[in-house]
């Protein structure tokens, strides 16, 4: 008897209790064959994989190749094995990967900086780190996972690549 009445209770307790609704299921984001990208970010769908830049371990002279408009694997290497220009402002984590390269601006104005993976970017002139002026990820379906703003003036800037995943990212650098 004992059994049955609290077999009967917790069958009571369960009908009694609220009913929790499923979430609903997620549905697969459908990209279109070509992602729409602002005019700026145009070149980031063309596919320029023969074009890679090395990502420096150490600072260069003013000589060696710049960023560009055009989306441009990067190379990167062991962050053990890096000499930042300046000390990044994320602590480098010695399980990923990083490098420097050059950005050339011409006119004064808004610099976006995209990468197709996550990575923290510092970016330098003059021996000091650019504050960002905003950030967030690309256009849906675009590939580009991170996207940093900065205001700057004519000059050599260095973008410095910290902690990213892979030894290889893809970025580009435009004005917008």
């Amino acid at each position: 008897m004992r059994f049955h009445i609290a077999a009967a209770l917790s069958i009571a307790a369960l009908m009694a209790a609220p009913t929790i609704a499923a979430a609903p299921a997620k549905t697969a984001e459908v990209c279109p064959a070509k992602p729409v990208l602002p005019p700026e970010l145009a070149d980031w769908s063309r596919n320029v994989s023969s074009k890679t830049i090395y990502g420096y371990g150490e600072p260069r002279d003013i000589g060696w190749p710049a960023l560009g408009a055009a989306r441009t694997e990067l190379s990167l290497h062991k962050t053990e094995s890096l000499r930042y220009w300046i000390a990044p402002e994320r602590e480098p984590d010695v399980f990923k990967f990083g490098g420097m390269v050059p950005i050339d601006v011409k006119k004064a104005g808004r610099l976006v900086v995209a990468l197709d993976g996550g990575a923290w970017i510092d970016l330098v002139h003059e021996g000091a780190v650019v504050k960002s002026a905003t950030h967030g990820h690309g256009p849906a379906c675009s590939g580009i996972r991170k996207m940093v703003e900065f205001d700057v003036t004519p000059g050599r800037y260095l973008l410095q690549i910290v902690n990213a995943p892979s030894d290889k990212i893809r970025a580009m650098a435009v004005m917008r």
